[in-house]
């Protein structure tokens, strides 16, 4: 199953989180995550493990055309030159000639948003990336954002679940021709509250289903692309068995009532970690 992006190309709609994942825990993940299906990685250079991922996207046996990879440019990046930069390293740890999408993290000014995404641009431009977007970002860092591109974001990545299901953004995204992308889909740290959850339990009982399965069948069905994070076989597993099964109306609709507006990670326009004008 694929979401279609504004940019001509196609992003599989379950991919793998690495978030917390390095070394060789990372390498056997995305290994083991491509054995078994997946055709979808995502990174970051915060995340210190895009040589890793490259590493294991080359030992697959999966050719590199049919995965589709993401990075991510980091909080320190400042300028259209240091992103350029960052790119190319990028580039060079993941080991490929281009990376599928490529986003800014984090917002900071209006301006360093700008500056950053004319080099992704450039990047489009060079071959070097296929399609852009940005993560984290409110509306007014977006809105910003477009008045000064010449190449559309294609996708937003922010946290997404359950307890914060981003009804509005979504809304906006896709007037925009843009998809959301859910990190921290089954509530990260948080997860007993989706496992212990009774609507959930209930619905996967009557598919067979788990409710971590349920969670995240609800957020394809919406149109949102899951990024689940694991690093244990199984859960990889199970988290990409989600497409023998479809959630009714009603069940679509009993999940809608369990927003809490609850967020587990920094709000975008108070994120000060990692910039280095501070």
């Amino acid at each position: 199953m694929e979401f279609k992006l504004n940019s001509g190309h196609a992003v599989p709609a379950v991919g793998l989180g690495t978030w917390q994942s390095t070394g060789d825990e990372a390498y056997t993940a995305v290994k083991h995550a491509l054995s078994v299906g997946y055709r979808h990685i995502d990174s970051a250079v915060g995340y210190g493990n895009e040589k890793e991922v490259g590493r294991g996207i080359a030992d697959s046996g999966v050719a590199r055309d049919r995965v589709f990879v993401t990075t991510k440019i980091t909080n320190s990046v400042m300028t259209k030159e240091q992103a350029a930069k960052q790119i190319d390293e990028s580039l060079a740890n993941l080991g490929t000639e281009y990376i599928d999408l490529v986003l800014i993290h984090w917002p900071w000014t209006y301006e360093r948003n700008a500056a950053v995404y004319s080099a992704m641009e450039d990047a489009v431009d060079a071959g070097k990336i296929r399609s852009i977007g940005v993560s984290n970002f409110n509306i007014h860092h977006i809105d910003a954002l477009i008045a000064s591109a010449r190449i559309a974001p294609s996708v937003n990545q922010m946290e997404c679940h359950i307890s914060l299901q981003n009804t509005r953004m979504h809304d906006y995204l896709t007037g925009k021709g843009m998809v959301l992308q859910a990190y921290a889909p089954m509530k990260s740290r948080k997860i007993s509250d989706v496992l212990e959850n009774e609507t959930l339990k209930k619905i996967g009982n009557a598919h067979g289903k788990t409710p971590t399965q349920v969670a995240l069948r609800w957020l394809i069905q919406r149109g949102i692309v899951a990024l689940p994070k694991s690093v244990n076989p199984s859960r990889i597993d199970e988290n990409f068995a989600l497409f023998d099964f479809q959630l009714s109306d009603d069940e679509m609709h009993s999940i809608r009532k369990l927003n809490r507006a609850e967020r587990l990670f920094p709000e975008p326009d108070n994120v000060d970690f990692g910039f280095l004008e501070l």
